[in-house]
């Protein structure tokens, strides 16, 4: 029995029954994460922000030849401190520009322009694991007007923050080993029509990416509430699609039938993500909000989704508009604009451990249990569940996880070792999940069953 385990039995968070024991959400860390989450420091987030602000403006068509100023000094910069990572890396963290030709859209595109995410990607250790996590925030900027390309613009919270956060766990994650792929990209042209991610979703798609799940950072730096004038530095939203864009309709027949609008993959990664966050960081509450994106609004992740792939938005609990899109100016001696002293970066440091937990968590798990059903060829009050193991590294065995039908959160997680598991609780009553866990406590995402005769 590993330490993991022997730990939660000897903190009796296990009750043992005939066939499964059952564990209570347990607040067990593995040091490992816990040593990763302690190198974030809300200085070097400071650091970050303000140097993005110092050059000026860095909308997506802003000028690219100056060394100081405009969206070319800042891509070049990302890129410059990526690199700084890859030799602390040893040379493992992979840096580079995604460059790609946005045609004229007659909107906000007036002319063909040349446009570059910046990458850095940590290859994985397990060659059978073909999983790709990736984190990612945009590093252009606006004013009020969309197409002035001229103004101070210093997009120091939307979206200075959270490129700073994705550089950051770059910097301390590329020191370390994963089983999977992990991808830290600052995107470019959000603010023009999210053409930056758009071109990396389909490139993703075209050249048969696995991209696991998205982890878009988009505002995350602020901790005021602009009408309740109050302070709220412990909460943040997690923005999770319901139905696949791409679901067919075959695959919508079966949802239908087993009534599992709540358990498309991007819901239950957040619900993974509040489960893993809340576990390793103190003081903060992950709200999950059942919606793909804010009321009528979209962003990066929005790209990835529609091309099929699991993506979720993360972003502050409420967002001050007074900061958010502003020409700078001082009105009624109130002062808008988004500017960096309106960064709470102790609460932006939160959030990047929050970040952090879930993608180590998972990338030092094993992948998820293959072939997930729940069995229906005989009439029972029971629920029979069977699964084969995952490719790659063997588990150390599996959660079988249930909650009400009306229960937004898994409830219950029973440990088995077997690749199958007979509950005494009804599938008509209940929602079921499966997933793997290694030695340490590391669990991969929820697997929804599909029946199965």
């Amino acid at each position: 029995m590993t330490k993991f385990f022997r730990k939660l039995l000897l903190g009796g968070l296990f009750v043992i029954t005939s066939q499964v024991s059952f564990a209570q959400k347990t607040d067990v860390r593995d040091p490992k994460i816990g040593g990763m989450l302690n190198e974030v420091s809300a200085s070097n987030l400071e650091t970050l922000i303000r140097k993005m602000v110092s050059f000026h403006t860095r909308h997506t068509l802003s000028d690219t030849l100056s060394k100081t100023k405009g969206i070319g000094a800042a891509r070049n910069w990302i890129k410059s401190e990526f690199e700084k990572y890859a030799a602390e890396s040893g040379g493992r963290l992979q840096v580079s520009f995604d460059t790609f030709t946005q045609p004229a859209d007659g909107r906000r595109i007036k002319e063909p322009v040349v446009l570059k995410n910046v990458m850095a990607v940590l290859p994985g250790t397990d060659p059978s694991d073909k999983r790709m996590l990736m984190v990612s925030g945009h590093y252009d900027s606006r004013v009020t007007d969309v197409m002035n390309v001229k103004d101070f613009a210093p997009g120091a919270n939307d979206d200075a923050s959270g490129v700073a956060a994705v550089m950051e766990m770059a910097r301390v994650m590329s020191k370390h080993q994963f089983s999977c792929t992990l991808v830290f990209v600052a995107f470019v042209g959000e603010e023009q029509g999210l053409y930056g991610a758009a071109n990396l979703a389909k490139r993703a798609k075209a050249e048969g990416w696995n991209v696991h799940l998205l982890l878009n950072n988009d505002i995350v730096g602020n901790s005021y509430g602009m009408e309740t004038d109050l302070k709220d530095n412990r909460s943040v939203r997690v923005f999770s699609e319901g139905v696949s864009a791409l679901e067919t309709p075959a695959q919508a027949a079966a949802r239908q039938s087993a009534g599992t609008e709540n358990d498309g993959n991007a819901r239950q990664a957040a619900r993974y993500i509040k489960e893993v966050a809340e576990r390793y960081v103190d003081q903060l509450d992950v709200k999950l909000i059942y919606r793909r994106d804010r009321f009528l609004r979209g962003g990066d992740h929005t790209s990835f989704s529609l091309q099929g792939f699991t993506a979720v938005r993360i972003t502050e609990m409420n967002e001050d508009f007074n900061r958010q899109h502003q020409d700078i100016r001082t009105e009624n001696g109130f002062k808008f604009g988004d500017l960096p002293e309106y960064v709470d970066y102790t609460y932006l440091q939160k959030v990047t451990r929050m970040n952090m937990s879930v993608m180590a968590n998972l990338a030092l798990s094993t992948q998820e249990p293959e072939n997930v059903g729940v069995v229906t060829s005989g009439l029972t009050n029971k629920t029979q569940l069977k699964w084969d193991a995952p490719k790659g590294k063997v588990p150390y065995g599996y959660y079988v996880l249930m909650r009400e039908t009306t229960s937004p959160f898994w409830e219950r997680k029973f440990f088995v070792k077997e690749n199958q598991a007979t509950l005494n609780y009804s599938k008509d009553n209940y929602f079921f999940g499966v997933q793997s866990v290694d030695e340490n406590g590391h669990e991969s995402l929820v697997v929804i069953p599909k029946p199965i005769r």
